[in-house]
């Protein structure tokens, strides 16, 4: 008899779920998509009611990745626009002599793999395994936590029907969640204009250590279009930013996981406030769902940071405010001969500041924000040491991550100047020749693969933007 009643309530709770799904419930479907950040128009409504009947018969667990990826595509390739034959060889003469001018301005080598030209959706697709891996701990914690919260508050007798409807519930979170990634990466496509632009290398290289440059040129012409200054001098100025950015990770091999493991760790640490959840489901008005967005988009059921968390945030921020810094006084040097480097500077400053829409999105959706606090007190920082020692040992100090500067250094940098001073005048004791050993083997000193004269490496991905 106890069997059959649980039996009658795992029932009536999958024909509460399926009325919802069908469009019966209380809940207004637009709504929910609203809610959770997506468009509310009745194609994406009807989409997002088809994903979840689909993740209701599968009773799948946690994240439908391929459905992230589905989206991001999707939505990359709506807006997508093939550039002419001429704008595509004007972005590789630009490279070709960025290459050239960064060569002046640091003593780190050239990339050995030729940049390469993407569309939106190149990049949806090559960036998607990299926002996965950042978002997955997240998703982890949020069904774990809604989990938790039905199985604490459901009554003993219950207990039976509630593992399918626990694992119901993972399904149909772990699809929204899909749907929000998706949504998320597919706008940044049509924001960022470089494959570093949102700071960190999304676009893998042809091997672990190698990282790859790329422009989308539909995204860059958008950028300089509302600003007053010639279109070539943008395109000089984004081409040498990109290479410098993807330099850097490529001689600072330890660089690249140095960072998305800091990013996955914090991210891992994130906890869902289950009170909270508790909460919302007692006070939910299908009538009025603003309550349920509002805790949705605003981080309200992710609690305070753990003291654990602000430091690896601090660390974090002070990585991303060095390398958004050396970037920045790199690429100001690189560039002394444009006549409106300054101008665009200040822009891409702000724009990294300020951050678009879709980058807001997914600080909310992973609970990490991907910009650097203190870039401007990071450049001052790194000019302050290539005054006072040169460039080729300014970059030195990313040979190793004993060797990156801290929080304190960035507001002094006189400890590190004395530092490199120092070593360029006293004798070598066995420290020193460790340090001095570790320094020449790492990639800036050996050779270039492909040597003048040889076939160029393929470049990895399309060299041309596809419609």
């Amino acid at each position: 008899m106890a069997d059959d009643s649980l039996g009658g309530a795992e029932e009536e709770f999958r024909e509460m779920i399926a009325k919802f799904l069908a469009g019966e419930g209380e809940i207004d479907p637009s709504k929910l998509a609203g809610a959770a950040g997506l468009p509310t128009d009745p194609l994406m409504v009807a989409r997002l009611m088809s994903q979840l009947q689909k993740a209701m018969s599968a009773n799948a667990d946690g994240i439908d990745w391929q459905l992230a990826r589905d989206e991001a595509g999707r939505i990359a390739a709506e807006g997508s626009m093939r550039s002419s034959n001429d704008d595509l060889e004007q972005l590789r003469q630009a490279l070709n002599v960025a290459a050239l001018w960064l060569d002046e301005a640091t003593s780190i080598t050239q990339l050995t793999s030729e940049p390469t030209l993407i569309t939106r959706a190149d990049w949806a697709r090559l960036t998607m395994p990299v926002w996965t891996q950042l978002a997955e701990p997240v998703a982890t914690s949020i069904a774990d936590s809604l989990t938790s919260v039905l199985d604490e508050q459901m009554p003993e007798e219950l207990k039976g029907m509630m593992g399918n409807a626990a694992q119901m519930m993972r399904s149909l979170g772990g699809t929204l969640f899909s749907l929000q990634l998706g949504h998320v990466v597919g706008q940044l496509s049509a924001e960022v204009v470089s494959g570093g632009d949102i700071g960190i290398p999304l676009l893998p290289g042809r091997d672990d250590h190698d990282v790859q440059a790329a422009l989308l040129p539909q995204n860059l012409a958008v950028f300089g279009a509302g600003l007053d200054i010639p279109a070539d001098q943008v395109q000089l100025y984004l081409a040498v930013r990109e290479l410098a950015h993807a330099r850097l990770f490529r001689h600072a091999r330890w660089l690249r996981l140095h960072l998305i493991s800091a990013i996955t760790d914090y991210a891992r640490g994130i906890r869902i406030d289950t009170d909270r959840i508790e909460s919302l489901a007692a006070e939910f008005d299908p009538a009025n769902p603003e309550s349920l967005r509002e805790a949705l988009t605003s981080g309200a059921l992710i609690p305070p940071k753990s003291e654990s968390q602000i430091a690896a945030l601090a660390r974090l921020e002070t990585t991303l405010a060095l390398i958004e810094g050396w970037v920045e006084v790199v690429t100001a040097s690189a560039t002394s001969r444009l006549p409106r480097a300054d101008a665009i500077a200040e822009t891409v400053r702000r724009r990294r500041a300020s951050g678009g829409p879709a980058e807001s999105a997914f600080s909310t959706l992973v609970g990490l924000e991907l910009r650097p606090r203190r870039l401007r007190e990071a450049a001052a920082f790194w000019q302050a040491v290539e005054a006072a020692v040169g460039a080729e040992q300014r970059d030195a100090l990313w040979a190793h991550p004993d060797l990156l500067p801290t929080a304190d250094d960035i507001d002094d940098p006189s400890r590190v100047i004395a530092g490199l001073q120092g070593a360029g005048t006293a004798e070598p004791d066995a420290l020193d020749q460790a340090l001095s050993d570790l320094l020449s083997d790492d990639g800036a000193s050996r050779p270039i693969e492909g040597a003048p004269g040889e076939a160029p490496d393929e470049p990895n991905g399309p060299s041309e933007p596809t419609a």
